[in-house]
This record gives C-alpha cells, sequence and structure tokens, in this order.
C-alpha cells in the first residue's frame, strides 16, 4: 500500500463527521493499518476533544499573509484607502485613518491607491498554530490546526497540516482527514490529492441538498466517493431519497448508523463511542463500516477506486461575489 487519502467529509455542518472520523480512525488502527489521523478544519477543530486529547506534545505558529497599517505621519486624510478597500477594513478611530486587521486581507489595493504611499506592511503574520500528539492512547498520531480569528487562507493551514501528516505516514498508510463542513477552502483543500471521500449525510432534506454539492466537488477532484447515513432511522422517507441518488451517481452506501443516544454521551466522555460503549447500536455499525473500509476498500484500494471514481472530471466553477462595503 501506498499513502491513500480517505477524506471524511459533508456538505453540512453537525451532522456527525468528527465522531465518525475518531471512531473509524481507532478501529481502522486496531486492524494493524499504519494511520495518522489529521483535523482538517482549521477554523473548528474538534477531533481531539472525540479522542480526549488533553494535551500537545508539539505546537508551532503557522505564518502566513500580511496585514496593512497607516503610517500616521504621511497620512493625508484624504480616504481614498476607504473608498478603494474591497473589504472594508479602513476604519476612523479618533480622526485617523487605520486598518482593522481582523478585516484587512492584505490585498494591496489600498496601497496601490494611496497617492502619498504612507501604507505598509506587516508580513509573517500569525496566521494559525499546528498541534501535534505524537502518539494518542489509541496508538497512532494526530495532527491538528487552529486558524487565529479573523486571519484570512485557512485553506493554506489545511494544506500544511497534510503535509506534515503525509510526512509522519512516510511512503505507506493511511491518511484519515476529518474535514471541514461546507465546500469552502478548507474542504478544496483536504480534498486536493485524496483517492476517497466518505461522505457522512443525515435524512434530512437539507442535508441531502448539500451533499450534492460535496459529491459535485468530489467529482471536479476525480474521487471515488461513499456514503454513510447517519440517523437513518430518524427519516425513512428520505433514507429512500438518498438511496435513490446514490444509484443514480453509482455512490455505495456503506453504511446506515441508527440514533444511539450513547453517541453524544460518548462525546462528553471524550471518547469515541465505540470505545466508551463498544455493545451500542451505534458502535456495532461503525464497526461493520469500518471492516468494509478495510476489506473491501483499502485492501485493494486500486480496484475500488477504478470502480467508483467519476468516469471524467466535472469542472467545479465557482461563483465569485465581490465583497460590498458598508
Amino acid at each position: 500500500m501506498t499513502v491513500v487519502e480517505l477524506v471524511i467529509a459533508s456538505g453540512k455542518g453537525g451532522v456527525g463527521k468528527s465522531t465518525i472520523s475518531g471512531s473509524l480512525a481507532v478501529l481502522l488502527a486496531k486492524k494493524g493499518l499504519k494511520l495518522v489521523a489529521a483535523d482538517a478544519d482549521a477554523e473548528e477543530p474538534n477531533l481531539h476533544i472525540v479522542l480526549g486529547i488533553d494535551r500537545w506534545d508539539r505546537v508551532e505558529e503557522y505564518y502566513e499573509g500580511r496585514i496593512a497599517y497607516i503610517l500616521q505621519d504621511k497620512c493625508t486624510k484624504c480616504n481614498i484607502c476607504a473608498e478603494e478597500c474591497p473589504f472594508g477594513a479602513v476604519e476612523v478611530i479618533d480622526g485617523n485613518y487605520k486598518i482593522n486587521e481582523y478585516i484587512c486581507e492584505g490585498c494591496l489595493t489600498c496601497s496601490l491607491a494611496c497617492p502619498v504611499k504612507a501604507i505598509r506592511y506587516k508580513f509573517k503574520v500569525v496566521a494559525g498554530h499546528i498541534m501535534l500528539a505524537e502518539k494518542t492512547r489509541y496508538g497512532f498520531p494526530l495532527i491538528s490546526g487552529e486558524s487565529v480569528p479573523g486571519r484570512p487562507n485557512s485553506g493554506k493551514l489545511v494544506t500544511e497540516i497534510k503535509n506534515r501528516a503525509k510526512a509522519l505516514l512516510g511512503t505507506e498508510g493511511v491518511l484519515l482527514l476529518d474535514a471541514a463542513a461546507g465546500i469552502g477552502c478548507q474542504v478544496i483543500s483536504s480534498l486536493t490529492g485524496a483517492q476517497f471521500a466518505l461522505l457522512v449525510v443525515e435524512p434530512t432534506r437539507a442535508s441531502l441538498s448539500d451533499l450534492k454539492r460535496i459529491h459535485k466537488l468530489t467529482k471536479h477532484f476525480m474521487i471515488a466517493p461513499m456514503i454513510v447515513i447517519n440517523k437513518f432511522d430518524i427519516n425513512p422517507e428520505m433514507v429512500n431519497d438518498i438511496e435513490e441518488y446514490a444509484k443514480e451517481e453509482n455512490i455505495p452506501i456503506i453504511g446506515k448508523i441508527p440514533f444511539d443516544e450513547s453517541v453524544p454521551k460518548s462525546i462528553n466522555m471524550r471518547r469515541p463511542v465505540v470505545e466508551a460503549f463498544p455493545d451500542s447500536s451505534a458502535s456495532q455499525e461503525l464497526r461493520r463500516i469500518a471492516d468494509f473500509v478495510a476489506e473491501k476498500v483499502l485492501s485493494d484500494w486500486r480496484s475500488w477506486y477504478s470502480r467508483y471514481r467519476p468516469k471524467k472530471p466535472e469542472p467545479y466553477i465557482p461563483v465569485i461575489v465581490r465583497p460590498q462595503k458598508g
């Protein structure tokens, strides 16, 4: 086996993605697979909570981007920078023009527009932190990251997290990534280069709608998807709709996890449900899913990938909306 990347993703938040990621990581590691887990949600990381990590072995600052500031002795208060800033980051405080560092994207617009060249930049800005637990209580490493509030480009931080995780793995093993919700920059960074995406969906109209969006993104990257329906028994009618979509799109449904009150209890205990309540209905299905992933997907991953990857890439072209001032 070379390095195989399995991304646990969902178009919608709150569907149980991190809970499933933590349990799958534990179960796959128990099967003897060389595995590194990575929390690829740099804005709201919580996989370490599921795995009960109280301290990190290493914490490093992550530097990225720039922040503008105004030289007050050169500023003529002409207001041009405020008029031209596309993000509305220029503020007037006590009669002086200042840059709000939580809003500034470092885009250079204000400095190019300033007629007296009164704007400078701070570089090597702390944009986040990268944290490493070299060995969790379950035997595998976890690498995570968190962005500093207000700093852009969390997708770049996720890319760095992935690079660090792959360096830990070496030439072979499984990189299990718990992606952020949605289809934004962080998720794109998580999916880039991955072979497989396990898409978590709940039986609701909103979750199915968002599943279709994240699936479209996996087709853009030529990733072989699979589906797990969480809390499938709360709305059987919607399960039928999800199954119909999966059949139309050639996506295998590899598991249906029932609603189980032991899941939130295990989160409060800071333990994966398969460890805290191994005999619960959710744990039994998670073990079956882990068996399937290990024996059907990873054991001969090239065949599985060839069978379920898209026939051709379908470029996903986002609509770019210019930020509005005010």
